[in-house]
């Protein structure tokens, strides 16, 4: 199982793995660029509330970054704890073996 950190940690971590702020995360997406803002992840209600992104949200990231579901679910399931490290780990299902990222994934791609 995951959290709503955990989810909005992979976001920003696949993010990050691209080059993006989350804001261009979200206009690569074709999304609205304040979409995955941290402002956006907790309601104004008090007590406040998690946001969770939308499934059509996650899915134009997966299509915008060429990535599948089960790629996110390990970055997902290898999102570390606030605090431990902001290394993007490997995904390895296109790696051929190599470590390489897969297609999408790799900084200048």
């Amino acid at each position: 199982m995951f959290s709503h950190a955990d989810l909005w940690n992979a976001l920003d971590r696949l993010a990050a793995a691209k080059g993006l702020s989350p804001s261009g995360l979200a206009k690569l997406s074709g999304l609205d660029p304040t979409s995955f803002n941290k402002s956006k992840r907790l309601s104004n209600d008090r007590p406040p509330r998690p946001r969770w992104p939308s499934t059509e949200s996650l899915a134009k990231v997966l299509t915008a970054t060429r990535l599948s579901l089960g790629e996110f679910a390990e970055l997902l399931e290898s999102t570390p704890a606030p605090g431990f490290g902001d290394e993007v780990p490997p995904i390895h299902h296109h790696d051929g073996g190599n470590g390489a990222a897969p297609p999408g994934l790799a900084r200048n791609e």
